[in-house]
Formats: structure tokens, C-alpha cells, sequence
């Protein structure tokens, strides 16, 4: 347990950060989880929606510092081929 001033208060605002970067990665996994779905289901209009939903969640999270962005350029390249796959 930190005993300076500052210390302290870089934990709290590390627990804060954390909690935010857990709720946006939540968010940006039940976005690809939703568009999934779809495509699972065979829904092409409701599945391009929620893919341009998912990939600007992805960006957004780039520009955040959540996720890297080889990562979300490579994941908006998996949900595009399963989209083109779709169709």
C-alpha cells in the first residue's frame, strides 16, 4: 500500500482508468458478438448495420489506447470477410 500522497492517488486513478477500459472492451465485444449473430442468422441488412456499428467501436478503441491497432485492423478484416461471405 503506497504511503505518499501521490502515490495514492495514481491508485485510485489507475482503478478508475481500469474500470472505463473494462466497460469500452465489454462494449466492443458484445458489438462483435451482436454482429456475429447475424451473420450466424443469415441477416444481411441487420448484419451490415452492426458491422459498421463493430468497426467503429474497434476505431474508437484504437484512438482510446484500449487496443492496438494491428489488432482492430485485423479484427474489421475478419468481420469484413465474414460479411462478404454473406453476401
Amino acid at each position: 500500500m503506497p504511503n505518499i500522497k501521490s502515490a495514492k492517488k495514481r491508485v485510485k486513478v489507475i482503478e478508475k482508468k481500469t474500470a472505463i477500459n473494462l466497460a469500452h472492451k465489454t462494449a466492443l465485444k458484445t458489438a462483435i458478438k451482436k454482429f456475429e449473430a447475424a451473420v450466424a442468422q443469415g441477416e444481411k441488412d441487420n448484419a451490415k448495420a452492426l458491422f459498421s456499428e463493430a468497426s467503429k467501436k474497434l476505431d474508437q478503441s484504437v484512438s482510446q489506447g484500449i487496443i492496438h491497432k494491428n489488432k482492430a485492423a485485423r479484427k474489421k478484416s475478419q468481420l469484413a470477410l465474414k460479411l462478404a461471405k454473406l453476401a
